[in-house]
């Protein structure tokens, strides 16, 4: 099963993805890890996203697909994955989409973790305050949320468009928003 999770920054998508992950045995696909593993591990899409990433400027969709494309072809991802994030641009969702029906497969669900700005801004200063991690700064907080509405938010309308989005309120305990994600996975 490949399920694509999307939502603002903040929105709890690393969270869930981890704990859908683990219930259904998937491995959990995150953009900037897949591209560091790729970078570590030295492959050659992965020495390219080091020098882009080096020089300060953001990873190509061609890079990013390619790595996808690389990872869904390991052992670990036959079965389906959970994709937290990944599909951040229209081509990109167009690439995932590609490569998925090239190996007989489809994206089966994409969860919106659906969460009001101020809710995310509380949360973020929450965890700022715990982990101390700088772009969890209001100010960054409000330039994330502006680029993530410029740029995913139409991402989200594509997928709108092809019938597959399922919206979860993304408000309450991570256990009552773990119930609603596998609540809304057993309709599908």
């Amino acid at each position: 099963m490949d399920i694509l999770l999307m939502g603002p920054p903040g929105a709890g998508k690393g969270t869930q993805g981890a704990i859908l992950a683990e219930r259904l045995g998937l491995p959990k696909f995150a953009t900037g890890d897949l591209l560091r593993d790729a970078v570590k591990r030295g492959t050659p899409l992965g020495l390219q996203a080091k020098s882009v990433m080096e020089a300060g400027h953001l990873v190509s969709d061609d890079i990013i697909l390619g790595v996808v494309r690389e990872e869904l072809g390991r052992a670990q991802a036959r079965r389906g994955v959970v994709f937290d994030g990944v599909v951040r641009t229209i081509p990109q969702a167009e690439g995932v989409a590609k490569i998925l029906a090239d190996l007989g497969r489809k994206m089966d669900a994409v969860l919106f973790f659906d969460v009001t700005d101020d809710a995310i801004l509380d949360r973020l200063e929450k965890r700022r305050q715990i982990d101390g991690r700088a772009d969890d700064d209001p100010a960054a907080v409000k330039v994330r949320l502006k680029a993530y509405r410029e740029q995913t938010a139409p991402v989200l309308a594509w997928y709108e468009q092809r019938g597959g989005v399922i919206h979860i309120p993304a408000v309450g305990t991570v256990e009552d928003i773990a119930d609603r994600v596998r609540e809304a996975l057993k309709r599908r």
